[in-house]
Protein backbone atom coordinates (compact mmCIF):
# COMPACT_ATOMS: atom_id res chain seq x y z
CA UNK A 1 0.00 0.00 0.00
CA UNK A 2 2.74 2.55 0.83
CA UNK A 3 4.37 1.64 -2.50
CA UNK A 4 1.14 2.48 -4.32
CA UNK A 5 0.90 5.84 -2.58
CA UNK A 6 4.52 6.53 -3.39
CA UNK A 7 3.92 5.68 -7.05
CA UNK A 8 0.95 8.05 -7.15
CA UNK A 9 3.02 10.83 -5.60
CA UNK A 10 5.85 10.21 -8.07
CA UNK A 11 3.40 10.27 -10.97
CA UNK A 12 1.80 13.55 -9.83
CA UNK A 13 5.20 15.16 -9.31
CA UNK A 14 6.24 14.02 -12.79
CA UNK A 15 3.05 15.50 -14.30
CA UNK A 16 3.60 18.72 -12.38
CA UNK A 17 7.15 18.92 -13.73
CA UNK A 18 5.88 18.39 -17.30
CA UNK A 19 3.21 21.07 -16.83
CA UNK A 20 5.67 23.64 -15.48
CA UNK A 21 8.18 22.81 -18.21
CA UNK A 22 5.53 23.19 -20.94
CA UNK A 23 4.50 26.59 -19.56
CA UNK A 24 8.13 27.79 -19.38
CA UNK A 25 8.83 26.61 -22.94
CA UNK A 26 5.69 28.35 -24.23
CA UNK A 27 6.80 31.63 -22.61
CA UNK A 28 10.30 31.29 -24.08
CA UNK A 29 8.86 30.66 -27.56
CA UNK A 30 6.47 33.64 -27.32
CA UNK A 31 8.95 36.02 -25.71
CA UNK A 32 10.57 37.29 -28.99
CA UNK A 33 7.12 38.32 -30.24
CA UNK A 34 6.37 39.98 -26.91
CA UNK A 35 9.68 41.86 -27.01
CA UNK A 36 8.96 43.05 -30.55
CA UNK A 37 5.51 44.36 -29.50
CA UNK A 38 6.76 45.88 -26.21
CA UNK A 39 7.60 49.42 -27.51
CA UNK A 40 4.18 49.73 -29.19
CA UNK A 41 2.43 48.61 -26.00
CA UNK A 42 4.44 51.08 -23.91
CA UNK A 43 3.43 53.92 -26.26
CA UNK A 44 -0.20 52.82 -26.00
CA UNK A 45 -0.03 52.76 -22.19
CA UNK A 46 1.49 56.23 -22.09
CA UNK A 47 -1.04 57.70 -24.53
CA UNK A 48 -3.93 56.16 -22.62
CA UNK A 49 -2.72 57.10 -19.13
CA UNK A 50 -1.48 60.62 -19.88
CA UNK A 51 -4.05 61.71 -22.46
CA UNK A 52 -4.89 64.89 -20.54
CA UNK A 53 -1.38 65.68 -19.30
CA UNK A 54 1.70 67.21 -20.88
CA UNK A 55 4.07 65.18 -18.73
CA UNK A 56 6.86 63.12 -20.23
CA UNK A 57 8.41 60.03 -18.74
CA UNK A 58 12.11 59.86 -18.00
CA UNK A 59 14.72 57.13 -17.72
CA UNK A 60 17.71 57.43 -15.41
CA UNK A 61 20.16 54.74 -16.53
CA UNK A 62 21.47 53.64 -19.95
CA UNK A 63 19.96 50.13 -19.79
CA UNK A 64 16.67 51.07 -18.13
CA UNK A 65 14.52 51.16 -21.27
CA UNK A 66 16.02 47.89 -22.51
CA UNK A 67 15.17 46.16 -19.23
CA UNK A 68 11.67 47.63 -19.35
CA UNK A 69 11.15 46.19 -22.83
CA UNK A 70 12.23 42.79 -21.47
CA UNK A 71 9.67 42.99 -18.65
CA UNK A 72 6.84 44.12 -20.91
CA UNK A 73 7.85 41.47 -23.44
CA UNK A 74 7.38 38.84 -20.76
CA UNK A 75 3.95 40.24 -19.82
CA UNK A 76 2.87 40.22 -23.47
CA UNK A 77 4.16 36.65 -23.90
CA UNK A 78 2.17 35.64 -20.82
CA UNK A 79 -1.01 37.28 -22.17
CA UNK A 80 -0.63 35.69 -25.62
CA UNK A 81 0.13 32.29 -24.14
CA UNK A 82 -2.53 32.49 -21.44
CA UNK A 83 -5.02 30.11 -23.15
CA UNK A 84 -2.33 27.41 -23.34
CA UNK A 85 -1.07 28.13 -19.81
CA UNK A 86 -4.52 27.96 -18.21
CA UNK A 87 -5.34 24.82 -20.18
CA UNK A 88 -2.18 23.08 -18.91
CA UNK A 89 -2.93 24.11 -15.34
CA UNK A 90 -6.54 22.90 -15.39
CA UNK A 91 -5.52 19.75 -17.24
CA UNK A 92 -3.05 18.97 -14.45
CA UNK A 93 -5.52 19.72 -11.67
CA UNK A 94 -8.32 17.69 -13.28
CA UNK A 95 -6.68 14.68 -14.99
CA UNK A 96 -9.47 12.12 -14.64
CA UNK A 97 -12.09 13.80 -16.78
CA UNK A 98 -14.94 12.27 -18.73
CA UNK A 99 -15.43 13.29 -22.35
CA UNK A 100 -18.25 15.69 -21.43
CA UNK A 101 -16.08 17.32 -18.78
CA UNK A 102 -13.18 17.66 -21.24
CA UNK A 103 -15.48 19.59 -23.59
CA UNK A 104 -16.52 21.73 -20.65
CA UNK A 105 -12.85 22.33 -19.85
CA UNK A 106 -12.33 23.76 -23.35
CA UNK A 107 -15.24 26.14 -22.78
CA UNK A 108 -13.78 27.11 -19.41
CA UNK A 109 -10.41 27.89 -21.05
CA UNK A 110 -12.14 30.20 -23.55
CA UNK A 111 -14.08 31.95 -20.78
CA UNK A 112 -10.96 32.19 -18.63
CA UNK A 113 -9.00 33.75 -21.49
CA UNK A 114 -11.79 36.26 -22.14
CA UNK A 115 -11.90 37.22 -18.45
CA UNK A 116 -8.12 37.64 -18.33
CA UNK A 117 -8.09 39.90 -21.40
CA UNK A 118 -11.13 41.80 -20.11
CA UNK A 119 -9.45 42.36 -16.74
CA UNK A 120 -6.20 43.59 -18.33
CA UNK A 121 -8.13 45.82 -20.77
CA UNK A 122 -10.20 47.28 -17.94
CA UNK A 123 -6.97 48.11 -16.14
CA UNK A 124 -5.55 49.93 -19.17
CA UNK A 125 -8.80 51.69 -20.09
CA UNK A 126 -9.97 52.87 -16.67
CA UNK A 127 -7.72 52.00 -13.74
CA UNK A 128 -4.35 53.35 -14.95
CA UNK A 129 -5.74 56.75 -16.03
CA UNK A 130 -7.54 57.10 -12.68
CA UNK A 131 -4.39 56.22 -10.72
CA UNK A 132 -2.29 58.70 -12.73
CA UNK A 133 -4.93 61.40 -12.33
CA UNK A 134 -5.10 60.70 -8.60
CA UNK A 135 -1.32 60.91 -8.23
CA UNK A 136 -1.18 64.15 -10.28
CA UNK A 137 -3.69 65.75 -7.90
CA UNK A 138 -0.92 66.06 -5.27
CA UNK A 139 1.16 68.36 -7.49
CA UNK A 140 1.48 72.01 -6.40
CA UNK A 141 3.44 75.05 -7.54
CA UNK A 142 6.34 73.90 -5.39
CA UNK A 143 5.92 70.15 -5.98
CA UNK A 144 6.31 69.07 -9.59
CA UNK A 145 6.07 65.42 -10.66
CA UNK A 146 8.99 63.85 -12.50
CA UNK A 147 7.91 60.34 -13.42
CA UNK A 148 10.27 57.53 -14.31
CA UNK A 149 9.42 55.16 -17.15
CA UNK A 150 10.50 52.18 -15.07
CA UNK A 151 8.08 52.90 -12.23
CA UNK A 152 5.20 53.59 -14.58
CA UNK A 153 5.70 50.51 -16.76
CA UNK A 154 6.32 48.30 -13.72
CA UNK A 155 3.09 49.54 -12.17
CA UNK A 156 1.18 49.05 -15.43
CA UNK A 157 2.44 45.51 -16.04
CA UNK A 158 1.86 44.40 -12.47
CA UNK A 159 -1.67 45.82 -12.39
CA UNK A 160 -2.57 44.25 -15.74
CA UNK A 161 -1.46 40.83 -14.51
CA UNK A 162 -3.23 41.35 -11.18
CA UNK A 163 -6.53 42.33 -12.81
CA UNK A 164 -6.30 39.53 -15.38
CA UNK A 165 -5.64 36.88 -12.72
CA UNK A 166 -8.17 38.19 -10.21
CA UNK A 167 -10.84 38.12 -12.92
CA UNK A 168 -10.46 34.33 -12.94
CA UNK A 169 -12.58 34.20 -9.79
CA UNK A 170 -15.87 33.11 -11.42
CA UNK A 171 -14.16 30.19 -13.18
CA UNK A 172 -12.44 29.09 -9.97
CA UNK A 173 -15.68 29.29 -7.97
CA UNK A 174 -17.57 27.34 -10.62
CA UNK A 175 -14.99 24.57 -10.69
CA UNK A 176 -14.84 24.30 -6.89
CA UNK A 177 -18.61 23.78 -6.75
CA UNK A 178 -18.91 21.62 -9.87
CA UNK A 179 -16.35 19.10 -8.64
CA UNK A 180 -17.75 19.05 -5.08
CA UNK A 181 -14.64 20.57 -3.50
CA UNK A 182 -16.83 23.10 -1.70
CA UNK A 183 -20.57 23.72 -1.62
CA UNK A 184 -22.46 26.86 -2.60
CA UNK A 185 -23.90 27.08 0.92
CA UNK A 186 -20.41 26.98 2.42
CA UNK A 187 -19.22 29.79 0.15
CA UNK A 188 -22.27 31.89 0.97
CA UNK A 189 -21.72 31.42 4.70
CA UNK A 190 -18.07 32.46 4.34
CA UNK A 191 -18.78 35.75 2.53
CA UNK A 192 -17.31 37.96 5.32
CA UNK A 193 -14.06 35.96 5.27
CA UNK A 194 -13.91 36.10 1.48
CA UNK A 195 -14.33 39.89 1.58
CA UNK A 196 -11.40 40.15 4.00
CA UNK A 197 -9.26 37.84 1.85
CA UNK A 198 -10.04 39.81 -1.31
CA UNK A 199 -9.23 43.09 0.43
CA UNK A 200 -5.95 41.61 1.61
CA UNK A 201 -5.05 40.36 -1.87
CA UNK A 202 -5.98 43.71 -3.40
CA UNK A 203 -3.77 45.47 -0.87
CA UNK A 204 -0.83 43.16 -1.64
CA UNK A 205 -0.93 43.22 -5.45
CA UNK A 206 -1.69 46.94 -5.93
CA UNK A 207 0.20 50.12 -4.98
CA UNK A 208 -0.28 51.30 -1.38
CA UNK A 209 -3.23 53.58 -2.07
CA UNK A 210 -6.92 53.09 -1.39
CA UNK A 211 -8.01 54.03 -4.93
CA UNK A 212 -6.22 51.22 -6.78
CA UNK A 213 -7.09 48.72 -4.04
CA UNK A 214 -10.80 49.48 -4.31
CA UNK A 215 -10.63 49.46 -8.11
CA UNK A 216 -9.39 45.87 -7.93
CA UNK A 217 -11.50 44.70 -4.98
CA UNK A 218 -14.93 45.88 -6.20
CA UNK A 219 -15.00 44.13 -9.62
CA UNK A 220 -13.34 41.03 -8.14
CA UNK A 221 -16.02 40.73 -5.47
CA UNK A 222 -18.76 41.27 -8.07
CA UNK A 223 -17.20 38.50 -10.18
CA UNK A 224 -17.17 36.26 -7.10
CA UNK A 225 -20.91 36.82 -6.78
CA UNK A 226 -21.36 36.10 -10.50
CA UNK A 227 -19.41 32.85 -10.17
CA UNK A 228 -21.45 31.92 -7.11
CA UNK A 229 -24.68 32.59 -9.01
CA UNK A 230 -23.66 30.42 -11.97
CA UNK A 231 -22.46 27.66 -9.64
CA UNK A 232 -25.72 27.80 -7.70
CA UNK A 233 -27.84 27.57 -10.87
CA UNK A 234 -25.68 24.72 -12.19
CA UNK A 235 -25.90 22.73 -8.96
CA UNK A 236 -29.70 23.12 -8.89
CA UNK A 237 -29.96 21.87 -12.47
CA UNK A 238 -27.86 18.82 -11.61
CA UNK A 239 -30.24 17.96 -8.77
CA UNK A 240 -33.30 17.99 -11.05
Amino acid sequence: MPDLEEEKLTYHLSELRKTILAIIVSLIVLFPLGYFLAPYCIDLLIQRSFSNNTLTLNFFSPMEVFLINLKIGFVIAFIIGFPFIIYKIWNFLLPALYEKEKKFLKTAVICSTFLFIFGAAMCVAFVLPLIIKFSMSFATENIKPILGISNFVGLSGWLMLAFGLMFQFPIAIYFLVKFDIVSVEALKSKRPYIVVILLFIAAVVTPPDVVSQLLLFVPTYLLFEVGLLFASVSSKNLLK
